[in-house]
């Protein structure tokens, strides 16, 4: 016994180290992750209010547009190491690591030691979860405290006492909670899975079971919106909530982070995608909403692997489940909870992100991670009890092609890609179907044979999705549309300006109809560094600005504004947010900016020229023209040649991010 738990602990440590490893490695490479939430997190080492608010810009104008939760960990890390890439990925590692870890420790409690350690093998495996670990947007975090949740409330359905089971309870909606203040109303898509586990894995009077959830229901409130009623009523001054319509945080839940993402609107980036006789269209980062989302071409490569796997368990789980109720009442409450817990949370997010309508990044689906993870194991585990003496021991091997069937067409849809893969997965797949078929009618004791075909089988689940996650991070990602395998979106470029992401090292664009692939993110180039032409800008516009607390404001989405941010000490803001669109500052504000010589340079398009917007913007394009208007009307134009540069003429070529006008300093309040 002693010498088996050494080996389950050790090889708990080995898939802990595995997981760092592919998420540590080559950490930050020159790379600053998403520069939206590093310039916020450069920004916020600034002040105790730009902390507490997760302020952008290091004056304190706009927020970025999400609580600022997930963001404190890599402040408290560049506080302590300086800021670096990796200084602001470190958090990130840590987290990730840490989600593994507590996985296997919530499903080890539910389905036991082996189960667990297969499940957190294969979360530590899914390629959307390295490359969202090596970035350092708030998923990471969410999947931790959600993962947290999930422990907490099978410690409950697990409790001795009544008063230990409401305990754990409210810490679940403590961490749920903290998971809103991540990343808002995602957090509680899991809340009826929680709540359905809870009252089918507990035991007592009902009223009992209402009242906990009721109390539960009190926590998750306070600890989700806490953060919002501080900002919202802070008697003093507080920046402008990015995202939202009028500055609030209240409004950023039940817009753009809340019902927008469900419903769609005006607000927010998009894809604009090339289409072949070279129009360009806008659409979602994770394609057309619809039930097979999940499988599509942008999304399936990254959560879709083992999907068809733990939908085929979730269903003969079901159909045991009803015929067991049929014969009797009894049964082991505790291992139901498990089941609608993992099970609800896997298809509950799943249906969520495939109809939103709004924004769905295909990296939202790392949130589906765990669950798949413990599906698939307590699956796997399932079905090789029932091989072994039960009537459907066909679902096994069904099971197995089924999910190497699924590895085939997804390496398929690009063979460039690892393509070695698909024929690969179907030998070794092959074999442990065979192999577990002469098994069973085999005179030679089943387990002799069955069991190194379920590990050839388990090896064979994890192949494909383990070569893609090596891959992940062996290279950086784009840090603000992190994927795993080859570069999506094919195309022709999209004609007009825009800001452009290309593909990173190691990477490539896939050709299509008429030329490469193109993905343009609203928001920002993800630009880390200043070219000679913005240092030459910056300095003349500080060395002439009479002494003005702004030295410079950049009119346009947030990738034109990080840079400065990130690379300078200067108090650089930004104007209008992520994708340059709220109004903030508003016109009313520049100008009494101006009059009180707070600011004095501005860096915006070209007279006559506009800001690019962003796909799907609606009025909110308005925003941008108004208060490009007023620059023109209120500023006069600094010849190129007074900070060395070119006419904007003779320098087309140079790299712009406004709005594909070269770059233009304003000089405001000499019109």
């Amino acid at each position: 016994m002693a010498a088996r738990n050494r080996w389950r602990t050790g090889a708990l440590v080995a898939i802990c180290l595995l997981a760092g490893l592919l998420y540590v490695w080559e950490i930050g490479g020159g790379q600053l992750g998403n520069t939206y939430y590093s310039a916020a997190v450069r920004s916020m080492t600034e002040s105790f209010s730009n902390f507490l608010f997760g302020s952008f810009d290091p004056y304190g104008v706009i927020t970025v547009d999400k609580p600022p939760m997930a963001l404190w960990p890599q402040v408290i890390s560049v506080l302590v190491f300086g800021f670096h890439g990796w200084s602001l990925l470190l958090p990130q590692v840590i987290e990730g690591v840490a989600a593994v870890f507590l996985l296997h420790r919530t499903v080890r409690l539910w389905a036991g030691e082996n189960v667990a350690l297969l499940a957190a093998l294969i979360f530590a495996l899914t390629p959307v979860t390295v490359v969202i670990n090596r970035d350092n947007n708030p998923d990471t975090l969410l999947v931790l405290l959600l993962v947290a949740a999930a422990y907490a409330v099978t410690r409950s359905v697990q409790a001795p006492s009544a008063r230990r089971r409401t305990t754990w309870l409210l810490w679940c909606a403590f961490f749920v909670g903290c998971g809103f203040l991540t990343k808002m109303l995602q957090a509680w898509i899991v809340v009826p899975a929680v709540a359905l586990a809870f009252l089918v894995g507990t035991t007592g009077p009902l009223k009992r079971r209402i009242l906990d959830l009721l109390g539960a229901g009190g926590v998750l409130v306070a600890s989700s919106f806490w953060w919002v009623a501080l900002h919202d009523w802070w008697p003093g001054s507080t920046p402008y909530v990015g995202g939202s319509a009028d500055g609030s945080a209240w409004d950023l839940i039940v817009g753009y982070n809340g019902f927008g993402r469900i419903f769609g609107g005006d607000q927010g980036g998009g894809m604009v995608i090339g289409t072949p006789n070279g129009e360009t269209k806008s659409g979602s980062f994770g394609g057309d909403p619809g039930l097979l989302r999940m499988f599509n071409e942008l999304v399936g490569g990254q959560i879709s692997w083992l999907l068809p796997l733990a939908l085929f368990v979730l269903l003969v789980v079901s159909v045991a489940g009803v015929r067991a109720m049929r014969r009797t009442a009894a049964g082991d409450p505790a291992g139901r909870a498990g089941w609608f817990l993992w099970g609800g949370w896997l298809l509950i997010t799943a249906l969520v992100f495939s109809f939103a309508k709004g924004i769905m990044h295909p990296y939202y689906t790392t949130a589906m991670a765990p669950a798949v993870a413990a599906i698939c194991a307590a699956g796997v585990a399932v079905l090789w009890r029932w091989y072994r003496a039960s009537d459907a021991w066909a679902l096994l091997p069904a099971g197995i092609a089924i999910t190497a069937a699924w590895a085939f067409v997804l390496v398929s849809r690009d063979t460039s890609w690892y393509g070695w893969c698909r024929w690969a997965v179907v030998v070794v797949a092959g074999a442990a179907v065979v192999a577990l078929i002469v098994g069973r009618f085999s005179v030679v004791r089943r387990t002799a044979i069955g069991r190194p075909a379920l590990a050839v089988a388990v090896a064979a689940f994890l192949l494909t999705p383990g070569v893609w996650s090596v891959a992940a991070a062996t290279v950086n990602p784009n840090g603000n549309t992190p994927a795993a395998g080859p570069a999506i979106a094919p195309g022709p470029p999209p004609t007009g300006p825009a800001p452009v992401v290309q593909p990173g090292p190691g990477r490539r664009t896939p050709g299509g109809p008429g030329g490469p692939g193109l993905v343009i993110i609203g928001g920002g180039s993800g630009e880390t560094k200043l070219t000679d032409e913005q240092r030459r800008i910056l300095e003349y516009a500080e060395r002439n600005g009479d002494g003005a607390e702004i030295a410079l404001a950049v009119n346009g989405a947030s990738g034109a504004v990080a840079p400065f941010i990130m690379e300078t000490d200067s108090t650089v803001i930004g104007m209008g947010g992520f994708g340059g669109q709220d109004d903030v500052p508003s016109t009313d504000q520049l100008q009494r900016w101006v009059n009180d010589d707070t600011l004095r340079y501005i860096l915006s398009a070209a007279p006559g020229q506009q800001t690019q917007p962003m796909p799907s913007n609606g009025a909110r394009a308005a925003v941008q023209q108004k208060r490009q208007a007023w620059i023109e009307q209120h500023s006069t134009v600094v010849a190129p040649a007074a900070y060395g540069s070119k006419p904007p003429a003779a320098s087309a070529g140079r790299p712009t991010v406004l709005g594909g006008a070269p770059d233009t300093l304003y000089r405001c309040g000499e019109q």
